[in-house]
């Protein structure tokens, strides 16, 4: 079997991940997702290994992630496994969107950029008649 590369996007995170045949170990920059941290991130990237369940026993899933902080990175991380999986085994797609749509689909919200002579995305400066 070849190789399956397959990338995750949320925000500024990119998260490219690598599926080989192999013993089922899962690596995030190069570390064991077991010594992952913090914890909530590390069963947020666990959720789609979850669901494919024993189908992942055969193989062996490298993660390289960048930009962006811990939960940006988590989230492209898991949405680059949940597409690896998919390629290996079409019956996956259904029920990961059953499960949750960011599984396979990006999440393309990002920061409100800042309006001119003010500090704040939304919240005007207010006006004083006194």
């Amino acid at each position: 079997m070849k190789a399956i590369h397959k990338s995750g996007k949320r925000k500024t995170s990119i998260a490219k991940a690598t599926l080989n045949q192999g013993k089922g170990t899962v690596r995030i920059n190069s570390k064991l997702l077991e010594n992952h941290t913090p914890e909530i991130a590390k069963m947020k990237i666990m959720e789609p290994l979850l669901l494919a369940g024993d189908q992942i026993k055969g193989f062996n899933i490298s993660v390289s992630v960048n930009g962006g902080g811990w939960s940006s990175q988590a989230d492209a991380s898991r949405l680059a496994i949940a597409r690896c999986l998919v390629e290996t085994n079409k019956n996956l797609k259904k029920k990961f969107l059953d499960y949750d749509r960011h599984l396979l689909v990006a999440d393309t919200r990002r920061k409100e950029t800042c309006k001119p002579n003010d500090s704040k995305a939304r919240a005007k400066r207010q006006k004083s008649y006194r």
